[in-house]
């Protein structure tokens, strides 16, 4: 693919083997994203650890300060008595049996599914639909919970969870290019605080190698993790 006249003016922009602060990063984010969409903002973070050892897995949630910046659709799979507060909490879909046979003929257009300890039983044969794309509840993230209504709550707000892939690293969107350099800066510590303390006690030597900052279509730019 041909680069563009505004690729090669953003990619100009970043200094090759330079190492951002977080602050720096976010500024000069904003200057080399050109999409005509909000572009997503991300991180990825690439840890010191063998994911393939079960004492060595990082994975949590984190509620971001200033949100996503995206309107996360959850379905909530709740027993009748949950409906209305679950559709009080903001849930956009709410329901069980129906939506049950929907995912089971492929549906899923939604970014997060709650649902209650009594119902995971019946989303086990769903798992080779649910698994691949994430949306499978889990204790861990919080959306398997009694308490419907802050699990949908919390997610609306912009609680987020990350899981570490095979490769080591850590992706995670930190909100949009819309977004101002400080809250991107704000939601960004806040993401690295929770690894930080998600550090698992058998990884030995550093722990963050390294961090990268981009959006949607935009170079990456390299932080200092000394910064973060």
């Amino acid at each position: 693919m041909a680069i563009t006249k505004k690729q090669k003016e953003a990619r100009a922009k970043v200094e090759k083997n330079k190492l951002y602060s977080l602050e720096e990063a976010s500024a000069l984010l904003k200057e080399i994203t050109y999409t005509k969409f909000d572009a997503s903002v991300d991180l990825a973070v690439r840890l010191g650890v063998d994911p393939r050892k079960a004492n060595q897995m990082v994975r949590g949630v984190v509620s971001l300060p200033h949100g996503t910046g995206k309107d996360m659709k959850v379905l909530a799979l709740v027993t009748p008595d949950k409906e209305e507060e679950a559709k009080a909490a903001g849930a956009d879909y709410v329901g069980l049996d129906e939506y049950l046979e929907k995912i089971k003929g492929g549906w899923t257009d939604v970014d997060v599914i709650v649902t209650m300890p009594a119902i995971m039983g019946k989303l086990g044969p769903l798992g080779r639909v649910l698994g691949p794309r994430g949306l499978m509840p889990n204790p861990k993230t919080g959306t398997v919970t009694m308490d419907v209504a802050k699990a949908v709550s919390e997610v609306k707000a912009g609680k987020i969870d990350f899981k570490v892939d095979k490769t080591g690293i850590v992706h995670a969107p930190i909100g949009k290019a819309s977004f101002s350099a400080e809250k991107l800066v704000g939601n960004a510590n806040e993401l690295l605080s929770t690894l930080n303390k998600l550090k698992p006690t058998a990884s030995k030597g550093v722990y963050m190698k390294s961090i990268f900052m981009s959006s949607t279509m935009s170079p990456s730019i390299a932080i200092d993790p000394k910064f973060s």
